[in-house]
């Protein structure tokens, strides 16, 4: 195993805990490419409906409301520029994205080529798509947000924004607080369907992708103000549960004492039971008879069947917790008293056919249809799903359902969401609100390019991949002799936070579709794009701080920020960037964009530090306050990942 060269020692007691500054700044504090140029162009229809009743424009309010991302901010000069320069073209929305080359600038406004075609040829004053561009930039309200704009090109407006604004507004949310700095998004309320292991089984490395991409995708809406309704659609109900209750039966007849096997021993039970079913037909009967009862409300069935669910439960939350990851429980038996209803209502609508003795709904481009009642009578995924998405929408008023699953399962997606189109309980546009979207990913593979299994072909089991993780940084650590340096209880803290987050970060960095190589040695490496460097980062950031002697709560008030140098404030403009990174993550589902933006920020930070001096300097106060400001965004950045931030080298 490659050893990393970060040594983290943390102050007792609180070694994982922020400093006073971040406490205060954080109050939630818990453990491009083709990509990317779809994402500017789904993410644009944001930046439309702005109402502006003034002609001067002020970026710098005073009010601690979220102001809107940098962009955003941007659009609305540049919606009101094109209000008065073409007030006879409707529905015109500014074009504002960011700059390929720096070179050239910082922002770029494109509508000059889009108007110029609507408008030649229809006795415009106009000579061309430059003299349009001329013309926007003309009509810009006046703001101190904008330090010059150029045309080139056909028409495209180079925006240069200007140093002071983006000091000021940088050191704005240092007093003020990153929540300002929190997109607007156009959802109140949003269900993150996301994890859903299946009782009696343990949870495995597959559900790995679905716990933490879903995590981070419900802390990027909640940090944007969306409430967020964190559902895990565990599969707690099906004819599985009549094989595992008889079973129970038959080899625990003391079970309602209280000795049912623990969770290690449920997941051999389960395949013992699964053995019997297929191999003994007497047993297969009185399995299938005994999900009659439990389906008919059974009282001695339904109560083994509760308990089998605890104690599934008592377990997954074991994980959760050490993921730090919150999730409230809606599994398949809580819909399951609504399904006839919900298929009363698709049968109105005449959605609902006979074939081969099935009830189904034929989807327009699907060669076979969506099965919603099974020969037998029974309910399956379908139906469930069905009707789990008209409670979202009618009883908990959702207005955006996401489903994070693995890849396997999107035509499964692709049909139900066309089946509610049809139905009329989602638009038929995709764009429109309610909406449903599935969050697809890929495999975990091992080093083999095969499916990441244990060498016996099982799949591995996430707790014991957590404990491989913790396990190894502590022995790096240990290497180091921290133990001779920190308590044991420092030690144990540190080593969980570097390799729980190098678990995560590991998977949230890589786009989610694609497939990926599951690989200790590379995640828990110093070197490159990996958590291990980035709490590194830091860590060294607090250091720096620490070390001025300076107290920085009262340099944010009595400081000032002035990004005089080049790499400051390419560095501040970069931290002003983080809210539209976090928009563009969210309204895509893409976590990895975030990812991308921290290690940018991590490298634009050593940039800064190697050509600026910060300790005894000139300006000390100014790079001391872009440090805070670049650790807070940092602790933001991490705590949207999941992933718990160190404070010491």
């Amino acid at each position: 195993m490659n050893s990393f060269t970060l040594s983290l020692k943390l102050p007792p007691l609180l070694s994982l805990s922020p400093p006073p500054s971040a406490q205060l700044l954080n109050s939630n504090f818990s453990p491009f490419s083709l990509n990317t140029r779809i994402l500017r162009a789904t993410s644009r229809r944001f930046f439309s409906a702005v109402e502006v009743h003034s002609r001067t424009i002020s970026t710098m309010e005073t009010d601690k409301e979220s102001i809107g991302s940098l962009k955003q901010q941007l659009a609305k000069l540049f919606e009101e520029s094109l209000r008065a320069a073409f007030p006879d073209i409707s529905d015109v929305q500014p074009l504002v994205a960011i700059c390929n080359d720096p070179k050239n600038g910082d922002y770029q406004c494109n509508n000059a080529m889009s108007l110029w075609n609507k408008i030649k040829g229809k006795g415009t004053q106009f000579k061309g798509p430059q003299p349009v561009g001329k013309s926007i930039v003309e009509n810009l309200p006046a703001s101190d947000m904008i330090e010059n704009c150029s045309i080139a090109g056909p028409g495209f407006i180079n925006i240069v924004l200007a140093r002071q604004w983006i000091a000021k507004s940088v050191q704005k949310m240092l007093i003020d607080g990153i929540e300002t700095w929190a997109p607007k998004l156009p959802v109140k309320r949003t269900v993150v369907d996301f994890s859903s292991p299946n009782i009696a089984k343990e949870m495995h490395v597959g559900h790995l992708r679905s716990t933490i991409i879903g995590d981070t995708l419900a802390r990027m809406l909640e940090f944007s103000n969306v409430e967020v309704l964190r559902r895990n659609h565990v599969g707690d109900w099906g004819t599985q549960f009549g094989m595992l209750i008889e079973f129970l039966f038959e080899k625990f007849p003391n079970w309602e004492a209280g000795s049912t096997p623990a969770i290690g021993d449920l997941e051999a039970f389960y395949k013992a039971s699964k053995q019997r079913f297929d191999s003994d037909p007497d047993f297969k009967e009185r399995a299938q008879k005994a999900v009659v009862s439990l389906q008919g409300g059974d009282e001695k069935y339904r109560k083994a069947w509760a308990q089998i669910c605890e104690i599934s439960r008592k377990e997954f939350q074991k994980v959760y917790v050490r993921l730090g990851v919150h999730l409230e429980e809606k599994g398949e038996s809580f819909y399951n008293p609504y399904i006839p209803k919900a298929l009363e209502l698709l049968n109105e609508k005449g959605l609902i056919e006979e074939s081969e003795g099935a009830r189904v709904i034929f989807i327009e481009g699907k060669k076979i249809p969506l099965i919603v009642v099974k020969r037998d009578g029974g309910f399956n995924y379908a139906s469930t799903d069905l009707t789990a998405l008209w409670y979202r929408l009618n009883e908990e008023k959702a207005d955006w359902m996401i489903y994070v699953t693995d890849v396997g399962q999107r035509e499964h997606f692709e049909m139900f969401f066309s089946a509610a189109k049809r139905a009329g309980w989602l638009p038929s546009n995709e764009n429109d609100y309610p909406k449903a979207s599935h969050v697809g990913f890929g495999l975990v593979l091992g080093e083999d390019g095969k499916r990441f299994r244990t060498r016996s072909t099982e799949v591995v089991k996430l707790v014991d991949l957590l404990d491989e993780a913790k396990s190894r940084c502590k022995l790096a650590l240990e290497e180091r002799g921290k133990a001779k340096e920190w308590t044991a209880e420092e030690l144990d803290q540190t080593a969980e936070a570097v390799g729980y987050g190098a678990v995560k970060y590991a998977d949230l960095k890589n786009n989610r579709l694609t497939n990926y190589t599951f690989n200790f040695d590379q995640m828990l490496s110093d070197k490159g794009n990996t958590a291990v460097y980035l709490l590194y980062a830091h860590a060294r950031i607090c250091s720096i701080i620490r070390k001025s002697g300076r107290d920085i709560e009262e340099l944010k008030k009595s400081g000032a920020m002035d990004l005089a140098h080049q790499d400051e404030r390419m560095l501040g403009l970069h931290l002003l960037q983080f809210p539209e990174i976090v928009e563009e993550a969210c309204t895509n589902l893409l976590p990895n964009l975030l990812c991308e933006y921290l290690y940018k920020l991590s490298e634009d930070f050593t940039k800064f530090y190697t050509n600026c001096q910060v300790v005894g300097s000139d300006e000390e106060t100014s790079r001391l306050l872009l440090c805070e400001a670049t650790a807070l965004v940092m602790r933001k950045c991490f705590h949207l990942l999941g992933i718990t931030p160190v404070y010491k080298i």
